[in-house]
Formats: structure tokens, C-alpha cells, sequence
């Protein structure tokens, strides 16, 4: 089995389809099916599942493809005249009957080709050489060097009748390119037939001797009559052409049993080379023109045979007999062929002028030689991937980036070897960091301004897997750093071209593809690095056998060898695996997207149309202004009336009040930031007045709107004191708080009415304030506040304290009572000191406060405590 081909054997193009689906599905399955027992989580295994799936579609469906790719390369070529690329044509399908099919063609049209070329020199220097001397006789006669007398009018009439025996040939040959003629079938007298052939041969004058023989003498065959001389002239023509002075020309026919008759012309020339003998009849392609010929009337004597449903062929010399015997078979009643011939083709020629014997003398004119792909450029085919991108996302210029490959695979073999079975900390830093470096490195724009920005700003919120205990605080943080990553990667300058940046990561799996298997292709050609792989596995191997015999001999060697070997369980060795896949493919597409970003510049919004009027904005933006201002009127009331106006005018309490409205205030605040974004693109700008009105009505917006988000923030502030505070609410706020930063920025922005930056500055005060947070320690904040409150009110949510991560412990244990911080702290257990590369700031802190038993609690309490809370 062809391992580039496999489903070649299979004869069904709709099998192939099947199989093909078949086995993705089992790969998709199987690769589950092992992710799913190792225990591996779905969002490792779910991205491998679908490369495994792809990987057995790509390699089953690129040999089902193969001689598709390939005949659109040759036919490429083809258009430049390069008829030499065939198809591999092994598979079984349709489509290997198609590959078969386009083979023959392409060597029909090779043929047709050489020919042509053939066919122009021939004619070029058949008509080259009368017209030459006919035009050295009419200048002879015009300047009165020769005078008009019979032997010069006849010299002239010999090259005139030369040259219009070619044109009839040329004539012929076209009929034969136009397909089968109609014959018209009668009976004919064989013996008339050769002796009128063998009269009109005799006026030629080339001093050959003719030799008739029919057998029986009376015989009568259904034949095209003209035709049938058409042969017997080129054959006797072509005959005499290459028979010494004085030598004899047989002519014989006869009945070949009762349903075939033969006609055989023999010289005393020097006769057909047995390995030239097939091609004779081949148009130019077998003998010389010596004689005069054109080169193509054996080739027309072979067509009429197969008109009439016979065959004509060179039979070897009889012994003692030098020469060549040419003999066609015909039927005696051949059938009339159906096909009409080209009109402009006239039925024979009148001088047939044949050459075809094959000797050893120089041709005229060679044709040239092929074309070739050299000749004319052929631009090699397009990926498939190419084509999905087009011009959004081309490569150009990209050579197979090796050591990037391999430094992937280090990173992957890294994350592989030390990220599995640990927490979040120094290992996770130490992954992003080299991974980080790589794709740095790899970067065209790692040298410009806001490149620079997003590496620093990325390197602190990476930190923060070392700082913070809290997993959500580092993924949250890996997440704002890919997202300023793939933003400094493809230089996206807006909201559109940041989602493409987004998108474009996971894309790079697909786009890369190409640069990829070139890469693959490349690594052959590297001397060194086989040689490297291979010593690494030698040393692999030979570490493994002689470790694990010096491990289970030993105790003490064994000890130390199972505290420097991860452990090589299977369900450990599956999760490895893993791991290593995703973060090495993932790393490697980033990689791609840092050499090759596509143009998200290509997808920013278009430039807005002006509105006609001003009022056709300002009223509109207006309507908003004032219900803001209504707004801010009835927080004014609720805040200056207090408690019971707030109940006697709506009948809610004040906390149900500022509860009920922070979302809407949250989403008006949204909104509020895309009518001004819409507004700046449709208000007209061209004069000073146009422009006067724009600041002034979005900057009142503005304003106005800043004034709702601190009434949201009051609102939760309040909210949190009467129910306490939250990891979620604080991060509301600390939402709330960035949309008004933004709101700050818009108005920053209206006064030069340039917002170019807009997008790149809330994108980088995002990632502060999230850098911000994390490095504030949220979960320790929530803590102490609501510590306060209990100091305050007395209440305690025990039960949430509870819930808060190894980055509260500290706080909890300094701020509570002992008893009550060990009931909330100790129920879930302090987390155990791991190795160095599983360190974190929280959970180190939280480890140095010691586990603790309970003391004055009982265990009972403890739990009714944690389920209800501290009342006062």
C-alpha cells in the first residue's frame, strides 16, 4: 500500500468518501475515548480530538485529491505549450480513470504538437525550395540571361506542379485531422485500376522500370475507386523516389481468401530498417525527404485503408531481394463510413507526391525542439489555504522556519514535563514566559512603540500566575494577554481589526498549514538534525533500560530517581501528551501569526456619510441628553428625600432600589458609548459652527454620563453594605469603573475630535485594570471588607468567607477571631507546600499559617456556621 495513496485500490469514488468519514470518526473517538480515561479535561481534549480527526481526513482525502492537483499543474502547463507532465494515474476510482484519460490526451496533444512543428518545417522547406528557383528563372528570364524556349517552360511547370502536389497533400492531411470521409463505394476492376496507377507514374520520367501482377486477372472489389488510386499513386510515387536509375517496381495485387483482396508495391531500394518499420507511416516521423517528398503521403495511403476497414503495413524483404514491399489489406465489401469529411478537402490529389522510406539521410528542416516549462513561466499551483485567504491573509517571502518548529516543540515538551498534576504557579510562568520569548522573537513588529507597551503590560499579568492562588485571576489575566498579544502581532488599530486579531490565532492552525510541510520538507535537508533525534533516542532508551535496572536494584538510587522522574504512568503519559500537543500547536500558530499576520487594517469600518442637515443628528442626541438629565433630577430626589421618599414613591426599600438599577445603568452606560461613537461618524465636520456643536452636545452626553456611573457605584457600594461584599460585585464595579475611564477618554478625544487611539488606549487601560486588580489581591480586599462589616454590624456570610481562596486565608486569620478563622479557614484545609515549581506567593502565605486543629468549635457547629452565616 502507497502510504501517500492509501484508498488507491479501492474502485469507488463513493467508497473512498465513506471510508474517509469512517475514519475520522473513529480517530475523533478514539482520541476521546483516551483523553476521556486519562482523565484529561475537555478543553485539552476536545482541540486535540479535532487535529487528530483533520490529520486522518488531510492524509486520506490529499491521495484522494493528488491527481486532481496534479492535472491542474500539467494543464497549467499545457497553456505554455510544455506537454511532458503526466498524472499519476494508480488509483482505482473515477478519478484515476480521469488521470488515465487526461495521460492520453496529454500525449495526443504532444504528438499533435510535434507534428505541427514537423509540419511547418517540412512545408517550409518544400516551399522554400521551387519558390527559390522559379523566382532565380523568372529573374533570369526578366534580366534576359535564359531565354523563354521549351526547356525553361518546362523546368518552370515541373516546380509549379511541385508545388501544388504539396498543397494537394497539405489538403489530404487536413481531411485526416477532420475525421473519416464518406467513401463512395462501387465496384472496381483491380487490374484497370493498377494499370491506370502504373500509367500515370510512367509520365514522371524517373527511370524506373513498373511490374505488373493481378491475380486473378478479373478481379472486381466494392471499393472507393479514387481513394483506393490515391494509395496505389503514393505508394508507387514514394517507390520510385527511392529506387536507383533503372531498377524495377513491382506492383502486385490478388484476392486474400473471399472476403480480402492485397495490393503490394515493392522496389529495389534500399529498403526499411526493421525499427523504423512501425513509424513509417507516421506523418514526417520515420524517413527522409531525399527523394523529394512531402513527408505525408504514406501517412494519407494508411488513412484511406483504415477508411475502407483495412490496413496497410511494411512486410519484410523477401531473401535475395533488397528493397522495401509496402502491403495493404482491404475488405471486398467494406462498409461506407458515416462521418462527413471536411467540404474544403478535395477527393485526391492530382501529382501525389509521397515520401515515407526510412534511411539514414539528413532531414530539410528539423522541427524544433518542445516547448518546455522553462520557456514560459509557470507560477507553481496555489495552496488550497491560499485561496480561503486571498489577498486578507497572503504569504510571501516566508521560507521554512525550522528552528521555530523545533522551539515549539520544546516549549510543548516543556509544558508536557512540568505543567500536569501542579497548581498554577512557577511552572505556568516559566511556559508563558518561554513561549512568550519565542513568539517575540519571531515578531516584524517587535520593535515598535506599541509592541513594546503590550510585552511589558504582558509580562506583569503573567506574573500574576506566581502572585495570586486564585485560578480565575490567572486566567483571566492569560486572557487579557493573549488578547493585547494578537493585537500587537497584527497591529490592529480598531474594535474589527481586534476581533480578527482574536480570530486570527486559531486561524493560523489552517493558514499555516502550507508553511508548515515545508518546514517538515526542510528539516530532510538539515544534515545534523537527524543525527541529533536519533542520539536522543539512543540516549533515551539507553537511560531508560539502565536506569530502571539501577532503580529497582538500589533503594537509595531508586529514590532519587523517583524524585527526579515525573511520573510515566499511562493516564500521566496520556494527560502529558496532551498538553504538550495544545501548547506546543498553539504556541507554533502564534508563532505563524507573529511571522505572518494578515491585514486586519483591510476590515476597519467604512468612513461614515455625513448627514445633510445638523438637526438630523443633534435632535436625536438631544432626546438622550435630556432624559439624562431627568435622570440625574431623580437621583438628586432619592438622594436629598432619603429612605422614606424612596418608599413612598416607588415602594421599595432603598437597597431593593440601588439594586434594581445598577444593570440598566451599566447598560446605558454602553449604549451611551455607541451613540457617541455613531454620532461622531454621521455629524458633519466642515465648518467651525459644525464642529462647535459636536463638542458641546456629546461633551454634555458625556458629562451627564459620567454622572451615571457614579450613581451605579454608589449604588453597588451601598448594595455591598447591606448584603455584603463579593469577588462578583467588585468586579462590576471594577467594570463600571473602566467604562467611565473610557467615557474620560471619548471626551479627551472631543476635543481635537480625533479618536485614532481610542481603541489601542481602552484596550491597554483594560489590561491595567486588570494587572491592577490582580496585583490588589481581590479575593483578600472581599475579605477585609467584609470583616468591617462584621466588626460594624456584626453579620458575617461565614459561608462565603469560606469559599474565597488560599489569597484570603492571611487576611481571614489576621482579621477574626481564632476560633471562627479556623472554623473558616481549616473546613477546607490549608493547601500543602509543594515543589518549586508548583510555587505561588498566595498559597505559600496561606501554608505558613499552619493547617490547625479546631479547638473551642466543635465540628458540628462549625458546619452549621459555615451553612448559615454569623447573625448578630
Amino acid at each position: 500500500m502507497n502510504p501517500d495513496r492509501p484508498l488507491d485500490g479501492i474502485r469507488s469514488i463513493k467508497a473512498k468518501l465513506a471510508l474517509l468519514v469512517g475514519a475520522s470518526i473513529v480517530a475523533a473517538a478514539l482520541v476521546w475515548a483516551i483523553g476521556d480515561r486519562a482523565g484529561v479535561p475537555a478543553w485539552l481534549t476536545v482541540p486535540v480530538t479535532v487535529v487528530a480527526a483533520l490529520g486522518v481526513t488531510q492524509w486520506l482525502a490529499r491521495g484522494m485529491t493528488s491527481p486532481l492537483r496534479e492535472m491542474t499543474d500539467a494543464a497549467a502547463r499545457m497553456a505554455t505549450g510544455d506537454y511532458s507532465r503526466r498524472v499519476t494515474a494508480t488509483s482505482a476510482d473515477e478519478v484515476g480513470t480521469l488521470a488515465a484519460a487526461f495521460n492520453t490526451m496529454a500525449t495526443d496533444l504532444a504528438t499533435a504538437d510535434h507534428q505541427r512543428r514537423q509540419l511547418v518545417a517540412t512545408v517550409s522547406h518544400e516551399l522554400r525550395t521551387p519558390l527559390a528557383a522559379q523566382q532565380a528563372l523568372l529573374e533570369n528570364l526578366v534580366d534576359g540571361v535564359v531565354r523563354p524556349d521549351d526547356a525553361v517552360l518546362r523546368t518552370a511547370l515541373a516546380q509549379a506542379e511541385r508545388l501544388g502536389a504539396l498543397v494537394g497533400d497539405l489538403l489530404d492531411l487536413s481531411r485526416v485531422d477532420g475525421g473519416r470521409a464518406p467513401l463512395d463505394l462501387a465496384p472496381v476492376s483491380v487490374g484497370d485500376l493498377v494499370a491506370r496507377a502504373v500509367a500515370e507514374a510512367r509520365v514522371s520520367h524517373r527511370g524506373v522500370r513498373h511490374a505488373t501482377s493481378v491475380e486473378p486477372r478479373d478481379l472486381v472489389v466494392t471499393a472507393d475507386a479514387a481513394r483506393v488510386h490515391q494509395v496505389l499513386a503514393n505508394l508507387l510515387d514514394n517507390a520510385a523516389r527511392h529506387s536507383p536509375p533503372g531498377s524495377t517496381v513491382t506492383v502486385g495485387a490478388g484476392a486474400d481468401g473471399p472476403d480480402r483482396w492485397w495490393l503490394e508495391v515493392s522496389d529495389e531500394g534500399p529498403g526499411i530498417p526493421p525499427e523504423a518499420a512501425e513509424r513509417v507511416f507516421d506523418r514526417f516521423g520515420s524517413g527522409d525527404d531525399a527523394g523529394g517528398g512531402t513527408g505525408i503521403g504514406l501517412a494519407i495511403a494508411s488513412w484511406v485503408c483504415e477508411l475502407h476497414g483495412g490496413s496497410i503495413a511494411v512486410e519484410p524483404a523477401e531473401p535475395g531481394c533488397p528493397g522495401a514491399r509496402l502491403r495493404a489489406v482491404l475488405p471486398r465489401r467494406p462498409r461506407a463510413a458515416v462521418d462527413p469529411a471536411p467540404t474544403s478537402a478535395p477527393t485526391f490529389p492530382t501529382s501525389p507526391r509521397s515520401k515515407e522510406h526510412a534511411m539514414a539521410h539528413s532531414r530539410p528542416a528539423p522541427a524544433g525542439p518542445a516547448p518546455t516549462a522553462g520557456a514560459v513561466p509557470v507560477p507553481d499551483p496555489q495552496p488550497f489555504v491560499d485561496t480561503v485567504f486571498g489577498d486578507l491573509w497572503p504569504e510571501a517571502g516566508l521560507r521554512p522556519q525550522i528552528a521555530v518548529l523545533l522551539a515549539s516543540l520544546a516549549v510543548g515538551l516543556l509544558a508536557a514535563a512540568i505543567l500536569p498534576f501542579r497548581d498554577v504557579g512557577l511552572a505556568l510562568l516559566i511556559v508563558l514566559l518561554a513561549g512568550g520569548t519565542l513568539v517575540w522573537r519571531s515578531s516584524a513588529r517587535s520593535r515598535s512603540h506599541w509592541s513594546v507597551v503590550t510585552t511589558v503590560v504582558c509580562v506583569g499579568l503573567a506574573s500574576l500566575v506566581v502572585l495570586r492562588a486564585a485560578e480565575w485571576v490567572s486566567m483571566l489575566a492569560i486572557a487579557t494577554g493573549v488578547l493585547l498579544t494578537t493585537t500587537a502581532l497584527t497591529d490592529a488599530k480598531s474594535l474589527p481589526s481586534f476581533a480578527a486579531g482574536i480570530a486570527a490565532w486559531p486561524l493560523s492552525a489552517l493558514r499555516g498549514l502550507p508553511l508548515l510541510g515545508r518546514t517538515i520538507s526542510a528539516t530532510s535537508r538539515v544534515t545534523i538534525l537527524w543525527p541529533i533525534v536519533r542520539t536522543v533516542a539512543v540516549s533515551i532508551v539507553a537511560l531508560v533500560v539502565f536506569g530502571g535496572l539501577f532503580a529497582s536494584g538500589d533503594a537509595i538510587f531508586g529514590s532519587w530517581a523517583q524524585a527526579l522522574v515525573p511520573d510515566l504512568a499511562w493516564d500521566s503519559l496520556v494527560f502529558r501528551s496532551f498538553v504538550g500537543f495544545v501548547f506546543g500547536g498553539s504556541l507554533l500558530a502564534l508563532c505563524y501569526l507573529a511571522l505572518n499576520p494578515p491585514r486586519v487594517g483591510r476590515l476597519a469600518l467604512p468612513g461614515g456619510r455625513p448627514v445633510t442637515h445638523t438637526w438630523e443628528w443633534v435632535v436625536p442626541v438631544s432626546l438622550v441628553v435630556a432624559l439624562f438629565v431627568a435622570f440625574v433630577v431623580a437621583q438628586a430626589a432619592a438622594l436629598f428625600g432619603g429612605h422614606d421618599y424612596v418608599q413612598r414613591t416607588t415602594g421599595l426599600t432603598y437597597a431593593e432600589y440601588v439594586h434594581q438599577g445598577f444593570g440598566q445603568l451599566t447598560v446605558a452606560t454602553l449604549l451611551t458609548l455607541a451613540t457617541v461613537a455613531i454620532a461622531a461618524r454621521r455629524a458633519p465636520r466642515d465648518t467651525a459652527r459644525h464642529r462647535l456643536v459636536l463638542r458641546s452636545v456629546l461633551g454634555a452626553l458625556c458629562l451627564l454620563t459620567l454622572v451615571v456611573v457614579g450613581s451605579a457605584l454608589h449604588r453597588m457600594d451601598l448594595y455591598q453594605q447591606a448584603y455584603g461584599f463579593t469577588v462578583l460585585r467588585l468586579l462590576v464595579d471594577g467594570f463600571e469603573l473602566w467604562l467611565g475611564l473610557l467615557v474620560v477618554l471619548v471626551l479627551v478625544a472631543g476635543v481635537r475630535l480625533s479618536g485614532w487611539w481610542l481603541p489601542r488606549a481602552a484596550m491597554v487601560s483594560a489590561a491595567l485594570f486588570v494587572l491592577g486588580a490582580g496585583v490588589a489581591n481581590p479575593e483578600a480586599w472581599v475579605a477585609q471588607r467584609n470583616i468591617d462589616r462584621y466588626e460594624a454590624t456584626g453579620r458575617l456570610d461565614a459561608s462565603y468567607l469560606h469559599s474565597l481562596g488560599p489569597d484570603a486565608a492571611p487576611t481571614i486569620v489576621a482579621g477574626l477571631p481564632r476560633d471562627l478563622a479556623s472554623c473558616i479557614v481549616s473546613a477546607h484545609g490549608l493547601p500543602a507546600e509543594g515543589d518549586l515549581l508548583e510555587w505561588n506567593l498566595g498559597r505559600a502565605r496561606a501554608a505558613s499559617l499552619g493547617t490547625g486543629a479546631l479547638s473551642d468549635l466543635e465540628q458540628s457547629s462549625c458546619a452549621n456556621l459555615l451553612r448559615t452565616g454569623l447573625p448578630r
